[in-house]
């Protein structure tokens, strides 16, 4: 490799804000946030929205849309229109 090119990649901590779970991997991002692992070692903390623990698509809590019918509901609010000119 290059020297001097690649960005710093160091260990850091991930946590899910909506369910508290971390994870530690490595990763160029940096954060003035820290926590110490149970390692003993003190990381850098990143904040994330979603992972794995809390996506729907992973925890089976993903919702269920109802397709049969839109059609017939769309022409309910908005009426049929008129065929082409």
């Amino acid at each position: 490799m290059k020297p001097g090119i690649h960005p710093d990649y160091h260990p850091v901590v991930f946590q899910d804000t909506a369910t508290g779970d971390a994870f530690l991997t490595r990763s160029t991002l940096t954060s003035e946030r820290t926590i110490e692992w149970s390692d003993g070692a003190t990381y850098p903390l990143v904040l994330v929205d979603i992972s794995s623990w809390s996506h729907p698509f992973w925890t089976g809590t993903r919702r269920i849309m109802d397709t049969e019918g839109q059609v017939e509901k769309f022409h309910r609010r908005y009426g049929k229109r008129g065929g082409a000119r």
